[in-house]
């Protein structure tokens, strides 16, 4: 049913008062209006978003158009708000964003995307199982060069389900509906708090898609824009790094040994690669890309690594010739610019016994399987469980220590840190600013307190 009968009230700035200063501050505009009689209201992050809406609701009044009782929305409103859906929109964002963007990055897309699509639906009723909706969103609907294959019918079904179920974009400019995808940011599919890094990288692509509704004019504002948008708290960002993961020099060598002796081949293929990480301080992609002319290994003394590409394991369903990895420039730097790393002796005979040994491939490359084939993270992994437990006490094992292939890399950062030398070239060494050195790396070695102790036992001696 629908009335010509509509009056409108002033906008409601919502307040509430802070815990800890007392003070009130403002968390949401409602826009509230009324159709024979029947209240309805619409709450928004920002006042301006409130304000177009109440514009809009006059305008439609004063052209005489009639009101639905239910949804308390003129016709040209109500048609407008449901023309696009987020899971149409997400769509069209996916292919926005597509060609100009990593494999590594078309991952993040599905899986701050998948996040949440999957609750910004009218209902739950019919809805296919939680592996399935995801399985058809990662398989199909988020991946561009798969999307027009057959599918098989559990997945066309859910997909169909998606499109009748998705709720409208400019839903999205409503405070509950903004806080249901934030909370689904934060959660792991079992429904347990998801780590801090997981939670800001599918935030960031679910503002980068609701600034794309911004330009298509599908949304009149970014809701995540107003920082004090509504009470919704995202969980806590640990920006430094735990130092029991930092192995000092004795435990890395003593790690290193222990890489050397696991299995027949495979330990002696990889020791040169975790020595690239810890003593070149190295992330493990550049490593497992590392070519001999990127090497200055002299006889005596220190060498270099001059590199400029990186190898990113992906996975072939986003990559655009259907490999693993995926050839890049280096992280944080602009196209075709290179990285200027001196490695110590140590480093060097580790490389050279390695080149004398397996030599390179085809494409001049140092590190690769018996086979020829790169290295998956996987298995770097799993060969560095294996020499934990042949280096480590049990205790440790048990620890954080060095227990992921990206620790040898922060191990080598903290252990020049330590040594004194200037941050400047720690940072350019490693490949990062200053500000994310002392933010994340700045720390001491594990056991390397005593060191400190002894010397300010000195001082009061």
């Amino acid at each position: 049913m629908k009335s010509y009968d509509v009056r409108f009230w002033s906008i409601k700035t919502n307040r509430k008062t802070d815990a800890k200063s007392g003070k009130k501050r403002i968390v949401s505009h409602t826009v509230r209006w009324v159709v024979a009689g029947r209240e309805k209201s619409s709450t928004y992050q920002n006042k301006s978003a409130a304000e177009n809406f109440l514009s809009d609701l006059r305008q439609a009044a004063r052209k005489g158009e009639p009101f639905d009782l239910d949804t308390g929305l003129p016709d040209s409103l109500a048609l407008e708000k449901k023309k696009v859906t987020w899971f149409e929109h997400a769509i069209a964002y996916v292919d926005h964003q597509w060609s100009g963007v990593s494999a590594k990055e078309r991952v993040s897309l599905y899986e701050g995307l998948t996040a949440v699509t999957v609750v910004l639906v009218l209902s739950k009723r019919g809805a296919p199982a939680p592996d399935v909706l995801r399985r058809a969103l990662r398989c199909w609907a988020f991946n561009v060069p798969r999307r027009d294959e057959s599918k098989p019918p559990e997945i066309e079904a859910a997909l169909r389900w998606l499109e009748r179920n998705s709720v409208p974009i400019m839903a999205l400019e409503e405070v509950r509906t903004v806080s249901k995808a934030l909370e689904a940011c934060s959660r792991r599919l079992d429904g347990k708090p998801a780590a801090p890094e997981y939670y800001r990288r599918r935030r960031r692509v679910f503002s980068g898609a609701l600034k794309h509704a911004v330009r298509l004019g599908r949304l009149r504002a970014n809701p995540l824009d107003d920082k004090n948008a509504d009470d919704w708290k995202p969980p806590a960002v640990v920006k430094t790094l735990d130092r029991r993961r930092v192995a000092n020099p004795k435990q890395m060598k003593a790690l290193l040994d222990a890489i050397r002796r696991i299995g027949k081949t495979q330990g002696p293929r990889l020791v040169a690669l975790y020595g690239c990480m810890y003593y070149g301080m190295l992330r493990p992609q550049e490593a497992i890309s590392l070519e001999a002319k990127s090497c200055e290994l002299p006889a005596d003394g220190w060498g270099v690594l001059d590199f400029e590409t990186a190898y990113s394991a992906a996975g072939r369903a986003w990559t655009d010739d259907g490999e693993v990895h995926e050839r890049r420039g280096l992280k944080g730097r602009a196209p075709n610019t290179r990285r200027r790393v001196p490695i110590p002796p140590e480093l060097v005979t580790l490389l050279r016994e390695h080149i004398d040994t397996y030599g390179t491939d085809e494409e001049g490359r140092l590190f690769r399987t018996y086979r020829g084939a790169k290295y998956h993270p996987s298995t770097l992994w799993r060969v560095l469980q294996d020499a934990r437990v042949k280096a480590f006490s049990k205790s440790q094992v048990e620890s954080p220590l060095a227990s992921t292939p990206y620790d040898f890399r922060h191990a080598g950062v903290s252990l020049r840190l330590n040594a004194g030398t200037p941050p400047a070239l720690v940072a350019e060494w490693a490949g990062h600013s200053v500000e994310v050195l002392y933010r994340v790396y700045a720390h001491c070695l594990d056991g390397d307190d005593d060191r400190w102790f002894g010397r300010i036992d000195d001082e009061l001696d």
